[in-house]
């Protein structure tokens, strides 16, 4: 059992965590071995993010199961606000800690910076972003690759790269088939594909 626990917050990117959403929650449901996909926010809530979606979590930073999987989206709130917000901060720390893996989207990378899973990793962010994810130091940042591997860490460019990364993720941990299957489900088909072939 697989369990993926993805952070929203107030002017999160919404395709940052939507894309991944997706998925992981396909995956679930190919996969039929009781996997689960929750949306974890400091408070239970609803969230209103960049582009003006409302989301309600399912679960809270306090309260939720312990995750193999934890996804930060980017946006203006993982540039700005949550950064300094300690209560997540600490709380991406510790459970970046216990996860097998941690990722993010876009600038989410710069919400694991300040959290510090990030800091000495090589890291993708968003193209607009990179200069100043690299002035904020203790960090490399891969500006030619629409998702980073780095020991368990694994970051992505920009909103859409989200995709590609959750891909590879669920290809790794449940195989090169299953990821396939998820993306045939999902129809996803862009230039350039999923290059699942392509060795790390």
């Amino acid at each position: 059992m697989t369990t993926y626990g993805l952070l929203v917050f107030e002017d999160a990117e919404e395709l940052d965590f939507a894309g991944p959403w997706e998925v992981f929650a396909v995956s679930a449901m190919l996969r039929g071995a009781g996997d689960a996909t929750v949306l974890i926010g400091e408070r239970a809530e609803p969230v209103r993010c960049g582009k003006g979606m409302r989301v309600v979590p399912d679960r809270t930073i306090g309260d939720h199961p312990d995750l193999d999987v934890l996804l930060v989206p980017g946006g203006r709130g993982a540039r700005v606000a949550q950064p300094e917000n300690p209560a997540v901060t600490g709380w991406i720390a510790k459970t970046a800690e216990r996860a097998a893996w941690t990722a993010s989207v876009c600038t989410g990378a710069f919400l694991l910076h300040a959290a510090g899973p990030a800091r000495g990793r090589r890291v993708a962010t968003h193209r607009a972003w990179e200069d100043e994810l690299e002035r904020r130091g203790d960090v490399t940042v891969v500006r030619d690759a629409r998702y980073v591997v780095d020991g368990n860490l694994v970051t992505s460019q920009g909103v859409s790269a989200g995709i590609d990364m959750a891909l590879w993720l669920v290809g790794r941990l449940h195989g090169r088939d299953h990821a396939r299957a998820v993306r045939t489900y999902i129809q996803y088909e862009p230039a350039p594909p999923y290059l699942a072939d392509i060795p790390e």
